[in-house]
């Protein structure tokens, strides 16, 4: 049987995993949230790879709050560089496939078009540089990686996140002032654990750098808006378009990519 580690599994995809395991009876799971297994901690992870021979990791273990990475680096970098490299080195040790998972700010946003896998990368902000700092050293430690690059990752149950936050404040009568000078693509985590799964895991892939994404490119506004409208809310939500809405940490104004 197929023994597959997931790190992170306390974070909205490793939820949403936990939720498609049941359709892989052929897979064996094993879940470790950030309490249960600490990527940054290499030394106390070792006898827990001995002693499960897994076959595959999919590391969702990640620093995400793109806002906060700007006021502590230090952390971003621990956790998405450092924390990669642990889990890249321990995996390329004990004969395990990774499946890391990345993201769209790796990209400075200046293209006009969808980026491309073979696109430079070029981050504008914190969370980006250290995202694609864990890549690279993925790619320099192990062979046997997938590195899968996703974007505006949202899901309708789980974790902190625009959908579920635009949904809550327009329920609670909140104003909702919203920018429409970023464009990517929202991403659902059912869909990308689908993909993990089936293309990545039961596929037949060759090993590299892969964009997935399952929506049409948009605005944080024009997606704003599709939410009210699916949930109903979109006559009664108080929606404003904010061309002046601030943020400290620089965003790439186009992150769409093109999926593969």
């Amino acid at each position: 049987m197929v023994r597959i580690l997931v790190t992170g599994a306390g974070g909205q995809l490793g939820l949403t995993l936990q939720e498609h395991a049941q359709d892989f009876p052929q897979f064996c799971f094993d879940f470790k949230t950030a309490d249960q297994f600490d990527i940054t901690q290499p030394t106390k992870l070792v006898d827990v790879f001995l002693e499960n021979h897994y076959d595959f990791c999919i590391n969702c273990a990640a620093y995400t709050h793109v806002e906060q990475a700007e006021k502590h680096p230090d952390l971003a970098f621990k956790i998405n560089a450092e924390g990669a490299k642990n889990i890249a080195e321990l995996c390329n040790g004990h004969n395990v496939t990774l499946v890391h998972i990345s993201t769209d700010y790796v990209f400075d946003g200046e293209k006009e078009g969808p980026y491309l896998v073979d696109d430079r990368p070029n981050p504008i902000n914190v969370y980006g540089a250290s995202k694609l700092k864990g890549e690279q050293f993925i790619q320099k430690i192990i062979p046997n990686h997938f590195i899968v690059r996703t974007s505006w990752l949202y899901n309708k149950k789980h974790g902190h996140n625009f959908y579920r936050t635009i949904l809550n404040k327009a329920k609670a009568g909140a104003e909702l002032r919203i920018t429409d000078a970023q464009k990517g693509c929202p991403t659902n985590s059912d869909a990308l654990a689908n993909y993990i799964l089936n293309e990545i895991v039961c596929g037949e892939r060759q090993f590299g750098t892969y964009h997935y994404t399952d929506g049409e490119p948009t605005t944080w506004y024009g997606f704003a808006q599709q939410i009210l409208k699916e949930n109903g809310l979109e006559e009664t939500a108080n929606l404003i378009l904010d061309r002046n809405y601030r943020t400290l940490a620089r965003r790439p104004r186009n992150s769409v990519l093109a999926a593969t």
